[in-house]
């Protein structure tokens, strides 16, 4: 049974939509190069995974992974708003 458990840890996290990450990324002030410097990539690639040209590997998805969602508790109102869409 920890053998299922493990692998299903082992799978990339799931990631909102990107332009919900740019909403949570804008909601909390940040800016793309704030958080590319925290991920360790260029900001280029945070332009790519908000506007959906890319989607990150890991090890920076999970860390994104992990960015958006501390960033979607602090701001819930966004996932409300973008729900309402």
């Amino acid at each position: 049974m920890d053998h299922a458990v493990d692998e299903l840890l082992r799978r990339s996290p799931d990631l909102p939509p990107p332009a919900v990450r740019s909403l949570l990324r804008r909601a909390h002030r940040l800016t793309q190069q704030e958080v590319a410097e925290a991920l360790g990539v260029h900001r280029i690639q945070v332009v790519r995974w908000e506007g959906g040209q890319a989607e990150p590997r890991n090890p920076h998805r999970r860390t994104y992974a992990r960015l958006l969602a501390g960033l979607a508790e602090q701001h819930p109102e966004v996932l409300s708003r973008a729900e309402g869409d």
